[in-house]
This record gives C-alpha cells, structure tokens and sequence, in this order.
C-alpha cells in the first residue's frame, strides 16, 4: 500500500503526463486531415473536385443569370480522403488541421462552406469566363517572357487560342522560310556518286 501512495502523491505532484485536452489545447499533428476548405481565388469551376469527391460532399451549382456559379462542401458528408485536394488543378481544394467535427444533429445541415463565383468579362472579346489564377498563369507562360501573364490570364479560351496562333504564326513562317532556303541549297548542290 505503500508504493501506491508514493505513486499517487508524485503523480498529484507531478500533474498529468498525457495531453492536456479538454481542459487545455492539444496537439494537431501537421498532416492531420481536418475539414476541406476552398479557396475562391484559385478554384475555376471545372468540377474535377466534384467528380473526385468519394462521399459526394461537393456540388458545383452554375447560377441562374449564367454570370458564375456556386461551389458548396456539406462537411458533415465529407469522408476526409483528400481526393478533392490531390486532383485539384489550381490548388484551391485544401484540407486544413481543423478536427473539431463533433457537432449536435440539429446542425447537420449548417455544416456548409459555400462560396459564389461570379464570372469576368473577356479583355478582348467580351464573353463571360472566369480568369485563370494569377500563380497558375505565371507558371504556365513561365516559358514565354514575350507574353505577359497577367494580361493572357484575363483572356477567354478562344481569345487565348488566337493570340498564341498569332504568335505563332510568325515563328512558323521562320521556320518554312529557313526550311525552303535550306532545301534550294541541297537541291543546288552538284550529286557525286
């Protein structure tokens, strides 16, 4: 009986060697898979997340005037699998640390991250289009200092199109010219057999 009560007396002591929680905060892991979250900025509507989600936790509604649409994760269906953010193009799907899930039934329906998207105009044609996120158009024409990616961001797929034909245009014409010049040398040139 004796060492019980050493034992209890350093421990009363000593206080709780375990995690603190409830009555303190706790340690979150860093790659603990807590609630999805979207970014706004980033997310261009395309629905792959929609169509990686295993639980059926997205929904990507366009609305009604055709100027955007909705994108909503129900957290109380979300199955924590990270397909959402690992299939995600431009980043905008992410899962943060957050694992306070425990909600009373009644708020089942509340659980609900919705963001609305309005589209933009096109800087030359004018059609409705959402632009592509700034980080994604400077990697994309990365390769391409001519081009300036804030102004190629704010162009519509079509217009994109046209402008990289212009473009191109003249380095393919180079090429057919140089080609022909080279091919009138080869013919020139005198055959030995």
């Amino acid at each position: 009986m004796a060492g019980f009560l050493k034992v209890l007396f350093r421990n009363v002591l000593e206080g709780p060697s375990t995690d603190p929680f409830p009555l303190g905060e706790t340690f979150t892991p860093d790659r603990l898979r807590g609630r999805a979250r979207i970014n706004p900025e980033l997310c261009m509507g395309c629905g792959i997340c929609r169509h990686a989600c295993t639980a059926g936790a997205i929904n990507i509604t366009p609305l009604s005037d055709g100027s955007g649409y909705t994108i909503a994760i129900w957290q109380n269906s979300c199955c924590l699998c990270a397909s959402c953010r690992h299939y995600c193009p431009t980043g905008a799907m992410s899962i943060s640390n957050d694992w306070h899930g425990a909600h009373p039934e009644k708020e089942k329906f509340s659980r609900l991250e919705q963001h609305t998207i309005k589209y933009e105009p096109c800087a030359a044609c004018g059609v409705l289009m959402r632009p592509v996120p700034a980080a994604l158009a400077r990697r994309l024409y990365s390769a391409t200092p001519e081009l300036d990616p804030e102004q190629i961001r704010h162009l519509c797929p079509q217009c994109r199109r046209q402008e990289d034909a212009k473009r191109n245009a003249g380095t393919i014409q180079v090429t057919t010219t140089e080609t022909l010049a080279a091919r009138e040398l080869t013919s020139a040139a005198p055959t030995t057999y």
